[in-house]
Formats: C-alpha cells, structure tokens, sequence
C-alpha cells in the first residue's frame, strides 16, 4: 500500500491534480496547479502571499451565494398565496410554510400540548419558538402576513446552520479545503435546503462530529442526542461509532458519548412525555402506521412495470397491504445491513474512518426504509463530502437526486389531478437515485477494502474525524490474507 503523508506545513490536496474529474476540466483554463505555485497554506500559514480570500473563505462564499439562489427559488412560494399547483409548477413548496397552518401554530397552539406534531420534539420546539411570538405580532397588526414571516425566520435559521455545516467539514478538512466545495456546489443543496426543518440536525449532527473528532466525547454525545432529539437519524451514528472503538479498544470513550446522548435526549424528551404523552408518541406511531411513501425500494416494487406494461410486483403489493410485516422487514433490512458495516469494520485491512461508516449506515437506512423524502438527501451530503471526496461519483448522484426532484413535483401535479408524464417517468427517476447512491455506496465500501484508494488518507496519516481513533493501533479485528498493520 502507498499512500502520500502531507507535512503540516503543506499548503494541501489540489483538486486539480488529486481528482480526476476536476483535473480533466482544468484543461480548459491552462491545466492543473503547478507544483511550484504560490498558495496559501490552509493551516493559516504564509504559504505564499498573504491574501484575504483564502480557500475556506470562497468556499463559505460560494455556500452562502448558493443558499441565497435557494431562498429566491422559494421565494415565489414564501406569501402563502399557492393557487393553480403554484407550489408544484415553480418546484417551490416547503413544509415549513405549509405545517405552519396544518399544526395551528396560526391560531397559537403550542406544540404537543396544544396540538400533536409530527415531528420528534426539538423540531417541534423550534416551530413554537418561532412560530408563537409571529402569531403574537400577527394578531395585533392586521394584514401582518404570518405564514410568509414564519418561513422567513426559519428559513433565516436553517441557512445559518447551513452555513455552519460548510465550516465544520472546513475545519474538519484544513489540508483539503476544497472538499467542502462539493457541499458548498450541491445542486440538491439548491433545491431542498428549507423543504423542512432538516438542518437544525444536521447542524447538531456536524457539530457532534466535530467534538467527536477534537477528542471531547461527552460534547460529542451531547450534540448526537440533542440532534436525535430534533430528527431519529443523527443517533444511528452511534451504532458505526461503536464497532470502531470496538476494533481500537476505546470502549469506555463510546460508552461516554453514548451515555451523554442518551442522558440529553431523555432530557429534552422527559418533560413533554411526561405532560403531554400522546401528542409526545404521535412521530413514533405515525413511523410505525405509516406505510410505503413516494420513491422508496418499496414504492419502486409496488409501481415497477411488468406483465405486458401492468405495474405492480405482487410481494410488494401484498407488503403495501400489510404495514405491520413491512414495517417489520425494514427493521430485519436495518440490523442486517448495519450488521454488514460491522463485519466490514472489523474485517477492513485498516480501520475505516468514521465518516465512511457514518455515511454507509445513514445510507442504508433511507435506501431501505418506508420513507424516503426529496430532502432526505441533505442528510448524505455532508458525510459523502467527509467520507469520499471525488467528484465523479458525487455529481452523477447529484444530478439523479435533482431528476428525482423534477419528477416529485410532475408527481405531485398528477395526484393533484393534473398528470404530466405516466407513473413509469418517476418510478424510473425514483430508480436512478436508488441506483446512483448505491453505487456511491460501493465506491466508499472499494475504499475501505483498498485504503491505498482512499483520497483523504493520501492527505492525512490516519482519520481525521476519528478523535480518539486516530492513530490508535487495533485491539480486535479479523485477520485476511489480505490484512494490512494498522
């Protein structure tokens, strides 16, 4: 195995020589960076000539001016005013202004104790703390337009932390800088940003990492469990975390974290289960009832064509028929599929990195869950970025997520009443990303089995994300011919 061990004092990865994708179009304007250029050092030290845009700051440009192009492809939706499938034909719909009138935040109904919402409770929390005080002003100013400021203000909120997930992989990736680009350029950044409410765990969950990766377990699990507390997923992280610390002999530093998440959720968790338990248990029972949604393997079975152009598979019909039993299959496809990751943790030639599981584990789970939302993407995103680099890979899911996205909304129209392309135009989008993420999946998973292929550990010496992992040598693993020292 070769691998290039950067010094600190490197000024880091240039895309244009590292990516093949981004080598490839550097032709066009004189070809890659020179081995002899001038560069700033991203550490912050004088690696040539002192200038104020550094590459972390035109990243987080390039991240902010993206947001915005986001916030004014919403904003022909922000009045509230969708007639005529407004909200579909311009692709502008967001949960955010619409739940704000289907969970009474416009009539002052304080989230679970006045209504049951269907949103685990930190997302709940941050509708009321913004929603209320809007109703508050709105009902003493007639013609105040509180739907439209209700999103305004979240959306203000979200884009932050947005832009506060672009820092972390920032910080996380000081030798390679430019990796935060592929978040910054998202295209399904673009479209889905403020869809719902998404960011606030994906922020915690960033963040989470972070203090995983700066060797402060109890802040990490902290941050895990309070972004659990806001969306299920960021607690799934933990289940990949384990099996590391597992093969590095850092136990006691997992049951840390996980004792700190646990104690978080159970604290933001406690006081509304206890005084409102119904509307506290409506996120669990409706993940439970619920049955197969749009675009999941489940929705492409039901729908897939066969039989002379009839559609429908009869397993998968039978399953949309029988919600209990699919519910049940997803979970037996969970554990069966983070079991996997496990056996890979353990058999790896080197120990992965942290977010090349992170990203496998969250993956799997939407691949096969029951619910598989045209946001759900922001959850991979910044985790594709940490776990493979590459932009090849990465563009075509994207461009597969943004086809699926075009499709939804043709979707949308069709069950609304107004049909703009047969089922098998979105069932066949609906496979694409399916596809194209599964095969993001087994480039990462290659990567593993051949870390010599990995491009972040061409940069750095081991994880960078792992804390406490980083550089630790191994307590437990099965050994192949193939296996490499650690």
């Amino acid at each position: 195995m070769s691998t290039t061990i950067r010094a600190a004092g490197d000024p880091g990865d240039a895309p244009s020589r590292s990516d093949p994708l981004v080598r490839g179009l550097a032709e066009a304007i004189g070809g890659p960076l020179g081995e002899h250029a001038v560069r700033r050092a991203p550490d912050g030290g004088r690696a040539g000539v002192n200038r104020f845009w550094t590459v972390s700051r035109i990243v987080l440009a390039l991240c902010c001016l993206m947001l915005t192009l986001h916030w004014v492809q919403k904003l022909p939706c922000s009045d509230g005013a969708w007639t005529d499938l407004k909200q579909y034909k311009q692709f502008c719909y967001t949960d955010v202004l619409a739940l704000y009138y289907a969970e009474n935040l416009n009539q002052g109904a304080v989230p679970y104790l006045d209504h049951p919402v269907e949103y685990p409770v930190l997302t709940g929390a941050m509708m009321g703390v913004i929603g209320l005080p809007i109703h508050a002003y709105g009902t003493r100013n007639v013609g105040f337009n509180q739907g439209e400021a209700f999103y305004h203000a979240n959306a203000l909120a979200l884009l932050a932390l947005a832009v506060a997930t672009c820092a972390v992989i920032l910080a996380l990736r000081r030798r390679r800088p430019w990796d935060a680009a592929m978040f910054a350029l998202s295209p399904a950044l673009l479209v889905t940003a403020t869809v719902n409410w998404d960011f606030l765990a994906i922020g915690l969950a960033a963040f989470g990492l972070y203090a995983w990766a700066r060797r402060h377990p109890v802040a990490a699990g902290v941050l895990l469990g309070l972004g659990t507390a806001a969306k299920l997923w960021p607690g799934f992280l933990l289940v990949p975390l384990l099996f590391l610390c597992l093969r590095a002999g850092k136990a006691w530093d997992w049951v840390t974290a996980a004792m700190a998440a646990v104690a978080t959720w159970l604290a933001v968790n406690l006081p509304v289960a206890l005084t409102a338990d119904q509307s506290w248990s409506r996120f669990f029972r409706m993940s439970s009832e619920r049955g197969i949604d749009w675009g999941t393997l489940w929705y492409i079975g039901d729908h897939f064509p066969h039989n002379n152009g009839k559609y429908g598979i009869p397993p998968f019909q039978w399953l949309g028929q029988h919600v209990p039993v699919l519910t049940s299959m997803t979970y037996v496809l969970f554990g069966l599929a983070w079991g996997a990751i496990a056996l890979l943790i353990f058999y790896a030639p080197r120990r992965p990195r942290l977010a090349q599981v992170a990203f496998l584990t969250i993956a799997v789970f939407l691949i096969f869950n029951k619910v598989w939302s045209q946001q759900f993407v922001l959850w991979l995103i910044p985790l594709a970025v940490l776990a493979r680099p590459r932009w090849g890979a990465f563009l075509v899911w994207q461009a597969a997520e943004i086809g699926y996205f075009l499709a939804f909304y043709g979707e949308l129209m069709g069950a609304s009443g107004k049909q703009v392309f047969p089922e098998g135009v979105f069932v066949f989008a609906s496979v694409l990303r399916l596809v194209t993420l599964a095969v993001l999946c087994w480039f990462v998973v290659r990567d593993i089995l051949r870390p010599e292929l990995d491009p972040v550990r061409e940069t750095y010496a081991d994880d960078p994300d792992g804390g406490v992992l980083d550089g630790a040598p191994d307590a437990l693993v099965i050994r192949s011919r193939q296996s490499l020292p650690a």
